[in-house]
């Protein structure tokens, strides 16, 4: 066998090894949990009703979701929170929609009396998603919604 011959399959071979080594440490490479289509709504008590605060929102991770804190706040309180403090916030309710995705929701029960306290105008939801695989995405506006009377 020449050594161009040689030469050439020696380049090659480590070539292809290269390409297959990037494909695997692109296949393992951890993701961080998304969240998308998110929306919060607020609806005042009527009459005799209570009204409610809901946001819903499908959030996705390769390795599954575990969980989503859900923070609710008023723009005008300046309030900036952090990842830290939505880990021990209240949980939404999360369901499966595929091995990878969970629609989760949250929603508050809202009564006259609490209602009138409430700060009219802007305010935002934060979120946490954590993921199976211990991985987690803090939004502190995953959204906005307003507040009226």
């Amino acid at each position: 066998m020449s050594k161009r011959i040689l030469f050439s399959s020696l380049i090659g071979a480590v070539a292809i090894g290269a390409v297959a080594a990037g494909g695997i440490a692109l296949a393992s490479t951890p993701t961080k949990p998304t969240l998308e289509h998110g929306s919060a709504r607020y609806a005042a008590p009527t009459g005799g009703s209570a009204g409610s605060f809901s946001y819903t929102v499908d959030v996705s991770d390769d390795s599954g979701v575990q969980g989503l804190k859900v923070m609710v706040w008023p723009a005008s309180s300046k309030l900036d929170p952090t990842e830290a403090e939505l880990r021990s916030v209240e949980s939404a309710t999360c369901r499966s929609t595929s091995d990878e995705t969970a629609r989760c929701a949250y929603t508050l029960k809202v009564t006259k009396r609490e209602a009138a306290d409430l700060a009219e105008g802007t305010w935002y939801v934060s979120a946490l998603a954590t993921a199976e695989d211990g991985d987690t995405t803090f939004v502190p506006h995953a959204a906005t919604f307003a507040v009226t009377r």
